[in-house]
Protein backbone atom coordinates (compact mmCIF):
# COMPACT_ATOMS: atom_id res chain seq x y z
CA UNK A 1 0.00 0.00 0.00
CA UNK A 2 2.60 2.61 0.86
CA UNK A 3 4.26 1.73 -2.77
CA UNK A 4 1.01 2.21 -4.71
CA UNK A 5 0.76 6.08 -2.23
CA UNK A 6 4.78 6.74 -3.46
CA UNK A 7 4.14 5.87 -7.13
CA UNK A 8 0.68 7.79 -7.56
CA UNK A 9 2.18 10.69 -5.76
CA UNK A 10 5.15 10.60 -8.70
CA UNK A 11 2.66 10.27 -11.27
CA UNK A 12 0.53 13.18 -10.23
CA UNK A 13 3.85 15.27 -9.86
CA UNK A 14 4.92 14.49 -13.57
CA UNK A 15 1.48 14.98 -14.90
CA UNK A 16 1.05 18.03 -12.77
CA UNK A 17 4.68 19.61 -14.28
CA UNK A 18 3.81 18.18 -18.03
CA UNK A 19 0.38 20.60 -17.64
CA UNK A 20 1.95 23.13 -16.21
CA UNK A 21 4.43 23.12 -19.10
CA UNK A 22 2.07 22.59 -21.52
CA UNK A 23 -0.13 25.45 -20.46
CA UNK A 24 2.80 27.73 -20.52
CA UNK A 25 4.05 27.42 -23.51
CA UNK A 26 -0.06 27.81 -24.62
CA UNK A 27 0.22 30.84 -23.15
CA UNK A 28 2.86 32.35 -24.52
CA UNK A 29 2.22 31.33 -27.88
CA UNK A 30 -1.19 32.70 -27.42
CA UNK A 31 0.28 36.13 -28.08
CA UNK A 32 2.32 35.05 -31.68
CA UNK A 33 0.19 33.28 -33.94
CA UNK A 34 1.18 31.63 -37.39
CA UNK A 35 2.73 29.01 -34.86
CA UNK A 36 5.25 31.41 -33.48
CA UNK A 37 6.37 30.97 -30.00
CA UNK A 38 6.38 34.84 -29.51
CA UNK A 39 5.96 37.88 -31.23
CA UNK A 40 9.37 38.43 -31.68
CA UNK A 41 9.20 36.06 -33.87
CA UNK A 42 5.64 36.25 -35.14
CA UNK A 43 6.03 40.20 -36.40
CA UNK A 44 9.27 39.83 -38.71
CA UNK A 45 7.65 36.88 -40.48
CA UNK A 46 4.39 38.58 -41.11
CA UNK A 47 6.34 41.63 -41.82
CA UNK A 48 4.07 44.36 -40.05
CA UNK A 49 3.90 45.67 -36.06
CA UNK A 50 -0.08 45.84 -35.65
CA UNK A 51 -0.24 48.94 -32.73
CA UNK A 52 -3.72 49.45 -31.22
CA UNK A 53 -3.75 53.22 -30.74
CA UNK A 54 -7.12 56.11 -29.68
CA UNK A 55 -5.99 58.64 -31.63
CA UNK A 56 -7.49 60.91 -29.83
CA UNK A 57 -4.40 61.89 -27.25
CA UNK A 58 -2.18 64.70 -28.04
CA UNK A 59 0.75 65.09 -28.00
CA UNK A 60 0.84 60.83 -27.93
CA UNK A 61 -1.47 59.65 -30.51
CA UNK A 62 -3.77 61.84 -32.87
CA UNK A 63 -5.51 60.44 -35.40
CA UNK A 64 -6.57 63.80 -38.48
CA UNK A 65 -10.10 63.31 -39.46
CA UNK A 66 -9.54 65.46 -42.50
CA UNK A 67 -6.01 62.94 -43.79
CA UNK A 68 -6.74 59.94 -41.51
CA UNK A 69 -2.93 60.18 -40.72
CA UNK A 70 -1.61 59.59 -37.40
CA UNK A 71 0.58 61.76 -35.92
CA UNK A 72 1.97 62.11 -32.25
CA UNK A 73 5.00 60.84 -30.11
CA UNK A 74 4.10 57.89 -29.84
CA UNK A 75 3.00 57.64 -33.18
CA UNK A 76 7.03 58.50 -33.92
CA UNK A 77 7.82 55.76 -31.78
CA UNK A 78 5.89 53.31 -32.91
CA UNK A 79 7.77 53.89 -36.25
CA UNK A 80 10.92 53.78 -34.66
CA UNK A 81 9.92 50.08 -32.90
CA UNK A 82 8.26 48.43 -36.45
CA UNK A 83 12.06 49.82 -38.30
CA UNK A 84 13.77 48.60 -35.46
CA UNK A 85 12.18 45.06 -35.90
CA UNK A 86 12.53 45.07 -39.98
CA UNK A 87 8.88 45.68 -40.54
CA UNK A 88 5.98 47.91 -41.42
CA UNK A 89 4.20 49.64 -39.03
CA UNK A 90 -0.11 49.36 -38.93
CA UNK A 91 -2.07 51.06 -36.78
CA UNK A 92 -5.26 50.11 -35.50
CA UNK A 93 -8.02 51.86 -34.30
CA UNK A 94 -9.22 51.39 -30.26
CA UNK A 95 -10.80 53.26 -27.95
CA UNK A 96 -9.62 53.67 -23.84
CA UNK A 97 -12.22 51.56 -22.95
CA UNK A 98 -11.56 48.58 -25.44
CA UNK A 99 -7.91 49.28 -25.16
CA UNK A 100 -6.98 46.28 -23.11
CA UNK A 101 -10.00 44.25 -24.99
CA UNK A 102 -8.61 44.78 -28.09
CA UNK A 103 -4.92 43.26 -27.29
CA UNK A 104 -6.08 40.48 -25.99
CA UNK A 105 -8.40 39.13 -28.51
CA UNK A 106 -5.07 40.08 -30.65
CA UNK A 107 -6.51 42.99 -32.95
CA UNK A 108 -3.29 43.93 -32.35
CA UNK A 109 0.48 43.62 -30.69
CA UNK A 110 0.61 46.38 -28.45
CA UNK A 111 -0.78 49.06 -27.66
CA UNK A 112 0.51 52.39 -27.35
CA UNK A 113 -0.49 56.39 -27.45
CA UNK A 114 -0.12 58.05 -24.15
CA UNK A 115 -1.20 54.95 -21.48
CA UNK A 116 -1.15 55.22 -18.34
CA UNK A 117 0.14 52.54 -15.72
CA UNK A 118 -2.81 50.65 -13.26
CA UNK A 119 -3.19 47.73 -11.62
CA UNK A 120 -6.02 47.08 -13.57
CA UNK A 121 -4.55 47.17 -16.67
CA UNK A 122 -1.06 45.11 -15.22
CA UNK A 123 -4.14 42.20 -14.31
CA UNK A 124 -4.49 41.49 -18.33
CA UNK A 125 -1.32 42.58 -19.45
CA UNK A 126 2.27 43.37 -19.46
CA UNK A 127 3.73 46.94 -19.58
CA UNK A 128 6.58 47.92 -20.85
CA UNK A 129 9.46 49.70 -18.79
CA UNK A 130 8.20 53.14 -18.28
CA UNK A 131 8.94 55.78 -20.91
CA UNK A 132 7.64 59.03 -18.67
CA UNK A 133 6.56 59.91 -15.36
CA UNK A 134 2.74 61.61 -15.02
CA UNK A 135 -0.18 62.51 -13.06
CA UNK A 136 -3.17 63.97 -13.28
CA UNK A 137 -3.90 67.79 -13.10
CA UNK A 138 -6.62 70.27 -13.93
CA UNK A 139 -6.98 72.16 -16.98
CA UNK A 140 -9.44 75.59 -16.75
CA UNK A 141 -9.79 78.80 -18.85
CA UNK A 142 -6.90 81.28 -17.31
CA UNK A 143 -9.63 83.63 -16.19
CA UNK A 144 -10.80 80.83 -13.68
CA UNK A 145 -7.16 79.62 -12.76
CA UNK A 146 -7.40 81.11 -9.23
CA UNK A 147 -10.61 79.60 -8.41
CA UNK A 148 -9.50 76.04 -9.33
CA UNK A 149 -5.95 75.50 -7.53
CA UNK A 150 -6.77 72.82 -5.23
CA UNK A 151 -9.09 69.61 -6.08
CA UNK A 152 -10.97 70.36 -2.83
CA UNK A 153 -11.65 73.88 -4.65
CA UNK A 154 -12.63 72.12 -8.30
CA UNK A 155 -14.77 69.57 -6.13
CA UNK A 156 -17.57 72.34 -5.74
CA UNK A 157 -21.20 72.83 -6.17
CA UNK A 158 -21.71 74.63 -9.28
CA UNK A 159 -18.02 73.81 -10.84
CA UNK A 160 -18.57 71.29 -14.29
CA UNK A 161 -15.81 68.43 -14.69
CA UNK A 162 -15.71 67.43 -18.49
CA UNK A 163 -14.35 64.18 -18.82
CA UNK A 164 -14.02 61.55 -21.76
CA UNK A 165 -15.14 57.96 -20.52
CA UNK A 166 -13.66 54.44 -20.74
CA UNK A 167 -9.72 55.43 -19.12
CA UNK A 168 -7.78 56.40 -16.33
CA UNK A 169 -9.37 60.31 -16.33
CA UNK A 170 -13.09 58.69 -15.52
CA UNK A 171 -11.99 56.79 -12.66
CA UNK A 172 -9.98 59.54 -10.92
CA UNK A 173 -13.44 61.51 -11.47
CA UNK A 174 -15.39 59.42 -10.05
CA UNK A 175 -13.59 58.55 -7.50
CA UNK A 176 -12.49 62.10 -6.43
CA UNK A 177 -15.68 64.36 -7.19
CA UNK A 178 -18.56 64.18 -5.66
CA UNK A 179 -20.02 68.14 -5.24
CA UNK A 180 -19.22 69.59 -8.78
CA UNK A 181 -21.15 68.08 -11.88
CA UNK A 182 -19.67 65.75 -13.94
CA UNK A 183 -20.16 66.30 -17.58
CA UNK A 184 -19.13 63.02 -19.87
CA UNK A 185 -18.17 64.10 -23.39
CA UNK A 186 -16.87 61.14 -25.85
CA UNK A 187 -14.53 62.82 -27.82
CA UNK A 188 -11.42 63.70 -26.72
CA UNK A 189 -10.46 65.41 -29.24
CA UNK A 190 -13.06 68.18 -28.99
CA UNK A 191 -13.35 68.24 -25.20
CA UNK A 192 -11.28 71.26 -24.32
CA UNK A 193 -13.40 72.92 -27.11
CA UNK A 194 -16.21 72.63 -24.38
CA UNK A 195 -14.24 74.91 -21.72
CA UNK A 196 -13.17 77.16 -24.21
CA UNK A 197 -16.90 77.63 -25.05
CA UNK A 198 -18.19 78.17 -21.27
CA UNK A 199 -20.09 74.50 -21.07
CA UNK A 200 -17.45 73.16 -18.94
CA UNK A 201 -15.24 74.48 -16.13
CA UNK A 202 -12.40 72.14 -15.55
CA UNK A 203 -10.80 68.85 -17.22
CA UNK A 204 -8.65 66.68 -14.96
CA UNK A 205 -6.44 64.57 -17.40
CA UNK A 206 -2.76 63.52 -17.60
CA UNK A 207 -0.25 66.96 -16.74
CA UNK A 208 1.25 66.09 -20.05
CA UNK A 209 -2.29 66.47 -22.13
CA UNK A 210 -2.78 69.82 -20.07
CA UNK A 211 0.92 71.31 -20.87
CA UNK A 212 0.23 70.29 -24.29
CA UNK A 213 -3.70 71.53 -24.97
CA UNK A 214 -2.46 75.24 -22.90
CA UNK A 215 -0.52 75.92 -25.81
CA UNK A 216 -2.98 74.64 -28.46
CA UNK A 217 -5.99 77.04 -26.81
CA UNK A 218 -4.35 80.45 -25.61
CA UNK A 219 -7.78 80.44 -23.35
CA UNK A 220 -6.95 77.46 -21.00
CA UNK A 221 -4.13 77.24 -18.42
CA UNK A 222 -2.99 74.37 -17.03
CA UNK A 223 -3.11 74.46 -13.19
CA UNK A 224 0.20 73.34 -11.45
CA UNK A 225 1.03 70.41 -14.03
CA UNK A 226 4.74 69.93 -11.95
CA UNK A 227 3.09 69.26 -9.35
CA UNK A 228 0.16 67.08 -10.19
CA UNK A 229 -2.70 65.46 -8.09
CA UNK A 230 -1.32 62.06 -8.27
CA UNK A 231 1.66 59.72 -9.28
CA UNK A 232 2.03 58.00 -12.62
CA UNK A 233 3.38 57.04 -15.36
CA UNK A 234 3.27 56.03 -19.19
CA UNK A 235 4.27 52.79 -20.78
CA UNK A 236 3.68 50.54 -24.04
CA UNK A 237 0.69 48.20 -23.15
CA UNK A 238 2.24 44.17 -24.25
CA UNK A 239 0.59 40.75 -24.27
CA UNK A 240 0.81 39.12 -21.08
CA UNK A 241 2.76 35.85 -21.20
CA UNK A 242 5.25 36.64 -24.44
CA UNK A 243 8.79 37.39 -22.03
CA UNK A 244 10.57 37.71 -24.75
CA UNK A 245 8.42 40.16 -26.65
CA UNK A 246 8.79 42.39 -23.62
CA UNK A 247 12.40 42.05 -22.90
CA UNK A 248 12.98 42.76 -27.13
CA UNK A 249 10.57 46.23 -26.16
CA UNK A 250 12.53 47.01 -22.36
CA UNK A 251 15.15 47.04 -23.78
CA UNK A 252 14.29 49.15 -27.18
CA UNK A 253 12.51 51.84 -24.15
CA UNK A 254 15.75 52.04 -22.34
CA UNK A 255 17.84 52.64 -25.46
CA UNK A 256 15.53 55.37 -27.09
CA UNK A 257 14.86 56.88 -23.49
CA UNK A 258 18.79 57.47 -23.23
CA UNK A 259 20.08 58.20 -26.50
CA UNK A 260 17.65 61.35 -27.47
CA UNK A 261 15.14 59.06 -29.95
CA UNK A 262 12.54 59.57 -27.89
CA UNK A 263 13.52 63.46 -26.88
CA UNK A 264 13.57 64.40 -30.33
CA UNK A 265 10.01 63.02 -31.26
CA UNK A 266 8.80 65.24 -28.11
CA UNK A 267 10.39 68.36 -28.54
CA UNK A 268 8.39 68.45 -32.15
CA UNK A 269 5.20 68.98 -30.09
CA UNK A 270 6.68 71.10 -27.53
CA UNK A 271 6.81 74.10 -30.11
Amino acid sequence: MRRTTTLSALALALVTAVGGAVFTTAQAGSAAPNGARTLLDAVPRRGVLRVCTTGDYRPFSYLDPKTSTYTGIDIDMAKNLASSLGVKISFVPTTWAKLVDDLTARKCDMSMGGVSVTLARAQKAYFSTPYLTDGKAAIARCADKDKYQTLDAIDQPGVRVIVNPGGTNEKFVTANIKKATVITHADNNTIFDEIVAGRADVMITDASETKYEAKLHPELCALNPDKPFTFGEKAYLLPRGDEEFKQYVDQWVHLTTHDGTYAGYAAAWQN
